[in-house]
């Protein structure tokens, strides 16, 4: 009935691959378009997800976690569980290609035959497909972090991704680093979006009502359907307060519960929640939450080729930077989920065609600012890549900037998950510097801090990220370190998580009272002072010209 088949097939169509063995044209000559949109279609309703795609237009390089830890009852379930555990998990051929899209496993190699994934114009070409075949049966849905991350989207303030899904004609969508363009920011363009912008779960705090409208009511295949909107529930914590100084957020689940039934009372055959919570956070809230048919989940980037049952509910995982889009095809009959089938499908850039009418309007975004973004300032001897639990090697290059270039002894980094990888020899341009750096408050501060205050900032951030209760985590990563090293013990409660700091520079332990000069950048407080990051992290690479950060081995973790 579930079915991952027809991505299976794709890979084990080329589970021949070698590492370093096949050319690209031949390992993309063995997939075709038609392989990767095949499916058996059931039922009267198709859901078509979207999410995390941090402004990314074009395709992209991204490699998945090595590391993705679980804590709790989290532990040792998707999706935490990672390289070739996860292709034993889902029976995944090593070295094909579901193998290259959905794990870190020879990563370097398999992206040289396999090439990009993602690129908006060959996500409409999927969309397209897919209408074609399913009519007014299809939903499309955005599951946020869409208008923020990329130099044109900083630059316009989200207007060229807001101008090219207006293509894609989404049916609702979700919010998370769309607020810190700012409240007013987000308003303006949610009015005139074309569609609902839902977010049952922020509040004016003024007058304690809806920001914004809680749920949309569709009709598709003879089917009433409530989609149910869920907003980063820790948009204020997590980013600056004073971009958003009049809404609340919160998980909010008594008031799901009560939008819930609303929607059955109003003849809703399906419920859907299009949330941007976080898996775990999702999980939880679906074993709690009765009614809701299917989880649309979004901002902790898990891609997964099979749905998790949470009782009667489906909770479905699309990854991130457009490397994928769902199909969910169900069949709703009498106000239950009778059958589905489901298909993760795989965004090969070489593969499927490029939309014209996506493609031109890309173009045309970019084409004043191609040269620039284009422009090589360096060169990496490793692979680069940021996603992980722990500092990545694109994070080492951000903290070394960051120390030489703002003359510090610790840099700070943030555990953001967006960010293109770079393969061992490649050029690192412009772009890829504003693609895992590109946000709204880009400061790069210098301050003191002393040994005991870094301790309980460091802490701070592991409860956010190792609490075992999934309601009290903000689904980052770890924040990433430059000129210390320190152990962590997942397993340890709040506040006594981390120990053994030291100096990289001295060799020794931090003093708990000594003032030590910290760099770092994105700080949530309002009139932070330094220079933009990206222009830090461009003048250090243009500076060294070539960049090869060593293993990320700063940080020893205990407790897994």
């Amino acid at each position: 009935m579930i079915s991952r088949r027809e991505l299976l097939q794709v890979g084990a169509a080329t589970a021949a691959l070698a590492p370093g063995g096949w050319s690209r044209a031949f390992a993309q000559q063995r997939m075709t378009q038609a392989d990767l949109l095949r499916f058996e279609a059931v039922g009267n309703v198709t859901l078509v997800h979207l999410t995390d795609i941090h402004a990314q237009l074009m395709p992209v390089l991204f490699r998945e976690p090595s590391i993705n830890l679980g804590v709790g009852d989290a532990r040792g379930h998707v999706p935490h569980v990672t390289g070739r555990d996860f292709l034993d998990l889902y029976k995944i051929p090593a070295g094909s290609a579901a193998a290259y899209a959905l794990t870190s496993e020879d990563f370097t190699a398999l992206a040289r035959s396999y090439g990009r994934l993602g690129g908006l114009d060959r996500i409409a070409t999927v969309l397209k497909a897919i209408r074609a075949e399913r009519g007014d049966r299809t939903v499309f849905l955005d599951g946020g972090d869409t208008w923020q991350n990329s130099y044109t989207s900083m630059l316009t303030k989200g207007q060229d991704m807001v101008d090219c899904m207006a293509l894609l004609k989404p049916d609702a969508m979700v919010g998370h680093w769309e607020f810190t363009l700012g409240a007013e920011r987000v308003k303006a363009i949610a009015e005139k979006l074309g569609f609902p912008f839902l977010a049952q779960n922020i509040r004016d705090t003024e007058w304690n009502e809806a920001a914004f409208e809680p749920m949309t009511m569709l009709e598709r295949g003879g089917v009433k359907i409530a989609v149910i909107g869920q907003a980063f529930p820790y948009t204020p914590i997590a980013n600056p307060r004073w971009m958003m100084p009049n809404w609340s957020f919160g998980i909010r689940e008594e008031d799901l519960q009560g939008n819930v039934e609303k929607a059955r009372q109003q003849g809703a055959g399906l419920v859907v929640l299009l949330s941007h919570n976080g898996f775990d956070v999702d999980r939880k809230l679906a074993a709690r939450v009765k009614g809701i048919d299917v989880i649309l989940t979004g901002h902790t980037h898990d891609a997964l080729p099979d749905v998790v049952r949470i009782g009667r509910t489906l909770l479905v995982a699309s990854g991130s930077h457009g490397k994928f889009v769902s199909r969910l095809d169900l069949d709703v009959r009498g106000g239950e989920v009778k059958d589905f089938r489901f298909k993760l499908i795989p965004i090969f850039s070489d593969v499927i065609a490029p939309d014209a009418e996506m493609a031109g309007k890309i173009a045309a975004i970019r084409a004043p600012h191609e040269k620039m973004l284009g422009e090589a300032i360096g060169r990496t001897e490793t692979l680069l890549y940021r996603r992980g639990n722990f500092n990545g090697t694109l994070d080492d290059v951000i903290c070394d900037a960051l120390l030489t270039e703002r003359d510090a002894e610790i840099a700070l980094s943030p555990g953001f998950r967006w960010g293109n990888s770079l393969l061992p020899g490649q050029d690192i341009t412009r772009e890829d510097i504003y693609n895992a750096t590109a946000l709204s408050y880009p400061a790069a501060y210098r301050t003191t801090m002393t040994g005991a205050r870094l301790k309980e900032v460091l802490e701070d951030v592991a409860d956010n990220l190792f609490n075992p209760d999934p309601y009290y985590q903000q689904g980052g990563d770890m924040v990433r370190v430059g000129g210390v090293s320190f152990t962590i013990d997942v397993s340890q409660n709040a506040g006594h998580r981390i120990s053994d700091l030291k100096s990289l520079r001295t060799g020794k332990p931090l003093d708990a009272a000594k003032d030590y000069v910290v760099t770092g950048w994105a700080s949530v407080n309002e009139g932070t002072e330094g220079p933009a990051i990206w222009d830090v992290v461009m003048r250090h690479i243009e500076k060294r010209r070539v960049v090869a950060p060593g293993e990320a081995g700063r940080v020893r973790v205990l407790g897994t």
